[in-house]
């Protein structure tokens, strides 16, 4: 079973940064696709990133700008660099993949992907 794990939130002040890490142990299988993912409680998942077996990378239209997404292909950790906070960032970010040579990125994450558990963002003003 893959379990990616998040790790790297924590509480900072609006203005800070931090980067966030996705660890995932998929040392038989090939990665597809893999993004990252936010969610405020009461509202829906938005989407912030993803990025392709190609190694492109793709950001929502309001992600632009402050955040990027990275890649260590040897330790197979994702990383998602977010500077400039601001409060309403404030959310639990969730990292996904997709095994599946047949799934469409980053559609897929969605139908077949394996998510993690979270790592909490906490903005102050």
């Amino acid at each position: 079973q893959v379990q990616p794990v998040e790790s790297g939130g924590g509480s900072v002040q609006a203005g800070g940064s931090l980067r966030l890490s996705c660890e995932i142990d998929t040392s038989h299988y090939i990665i597809y696709c893999m993004g990252w993912f936010r969610q405020v409680p009461g509202k829906l998942r938005e989407r912030v990133a993803y990025i392709d077996s190609d190694g492109k990378s793709t950001y929502e239209d309001s992600m632009q700008g402050r955040f990027t997404l990275s890649r260590d292909s040897d330790k197979n950790i994702f990383y998602l660099q977010i500077d400039t906070l601001k409060p309403e960032d404030t959310a639990t970010y969730f990292c996904a993949v997709d095994l599946s040579p047949w799934s469409t990125c980053p559609l897929g994450l969605s139908v077949s992907g394996h998510w993690g558990r979270g790592t909490q963002v906490t903005v102050s003003a």
